[in-house]
């Protein structure tokens, strides 16, 4: 059952750029759309819809598309935090200036 719900024109976007890729991947390899939806464990008009950046897809059919085509690597890189500039800017900006040792209770006094 399709959802009311329109994703933002930016992610419509990758999304067709990201289909695209994987067409073209295909086509690169020489393979079927046929042989590419058996791997998937999809259809073939299923994987037509990822190759159109269907925003209605679900990732998970998405990474199967692209474990297929031997590029499931990438997706894996793709919120990781040495390509997260933003958050690691932000967990910068939260490090303490200054650090101090706790003292064990009673380390100091004479007694």
């Amino acid at each position: 059952m399709p959802t009311p719900h329109q994703p933002p024109a930016a992610v419509r976007r990758a999304l067709r750029k990201l289909g695209a890729d994987i067409h073209d991947a295909r086509r690169r390899r020489r393979l079927p759309m046929a042989v590419v939806a058996e791997r998937a464990f999809t259809s073939r008009s299923t994987l037509q819809k990822v190759e159109a950046g269907d925003t209605g897809v679900s990732i998970g059919i998405y990474a199967a598309v692209l474990q297929a085509l031997g590029l499931l690597d990438g997706l894996g890189q793709v919120a990781d935090i040495a390509n997260d500039s933003v958050g690691q800017a932000l967990a910068s900006a939260e490090l303490p200036r200054h650090v101090h040792l706790k003292r064990p209770r009673g380390a100091g006094r004479d007694a």
